[in-house]
C-alpha cells in the first residue's frame, strides 16, 4: 500500500507571506541568530561557536529553491568560515560592523535591490540591513528597537532554529515548500 502524499503543516499569516514573496536574497547575521549569541573561546582564544543542524538544512533548502543566502557579520572565525563552506553558503562578508555596504555589495554581485531582499538580525548593527528589506525577521530574543522594525519575530530562539523558520517561510511564500517536503519524504 502506497504511503499518502505528505501535506504541509506550517501556517504563516497571509499578509506575512505576500511581504515574502519576491525575495531573492536573504542576508543572516550569525551571533544571535545563527549561533545562541553566547562567545566561547578555547583555551588558546579562538573563538568556538554552536551552529544548530536546522539552519544548515534550511540554508541549503534556500539555495535548491533558488533563493541566495548570504552572511554579512561583525565576527570572523575558523569555524564560522568552515561552517559556512560545508553548507555551499559564497556570498559572505565577514568581520564588518557596518552592514548596509558590505549587503549593497552582494545585491550589486547577484543583481539585485533591496525590494527583493530579506534578512534576519538580533540587534542594532543590523538596523541599516533590516530597514532595507522587503522583508525583515529577528529572533525573539532580539534587542527591543530590531523587534519594533521587523515583519516576523521568529518562535524559535537564535542558534535554536530560528534562521530554519525564516528559510521554511520564505520558501512558502516562494510557492516551493510543497515540493522540496515531497522530495525529502519520497
Amino acid at each position: 500500500m502506497p504511503l499518502p502524499p505528505l501535506h504541509p503543516t506550517l501556517q504563516f499569516p497571509p499578509e506575512t507571506l505576500l511581504l515574502a514573496q519576491p525575495v531573492r536574497v536573504v542576508f543572516f547575521d550569525v551571533d544571535g541568530v545563527l549561533t545562541d549569541g553566547g562567545l566561547y573561546f578555547g583555551e588558546g582564544g579562538e573563538a568556538l561557536k554552536r551552529f544548530h543542524t536546522l539552519d544548515g538544512h534550511g540554508l541549503k533548502l534556500l539555495q535548491r529553491a533558488g533563493i541566495t543566502p548570504a552572511v554579512v557579520t561583525g565576527r570572523d572565525s575558523p569555524a564560522l568560515r568552515r561552517r559556512l563552506d560545508a553548507l555551499g553558503v559564497t556570498h559572505v562578508r565577514y568581520g564588518t560592523e557596518d552592514k548596509r555596504p558590505a549587503a549593497e555589495a552582494i545585491l550589486a554581485e547577484l543583481g539585485l535591490d533591496w525590494s527583493q531582499a530579506a534578512a534576519i538580525g538580533d540587534d542594532w548593527p543590523d538596523l541599516p540591513v533590516l530597514r532595507r528589506c522587503a522583508f525583515a525577521a529577528a529572533p525573539p530574543a532580539a534587542q527591543a528597537e530590531v523587534l519594533a522594525v521587523v515583519h516576523h519575530v521568529t518562535r524559535a530562539a537564535g542558534g535554536q532554529g530560528a534562521g530554519r523558520e525564516l528559510c521554511d517561510l520564505l520558501l512558502v511564500a516562494s510557492g516551493h515548500y510543497a515540493r522540496l517536503l515531497e522530495e525529502a519524504a519520497a
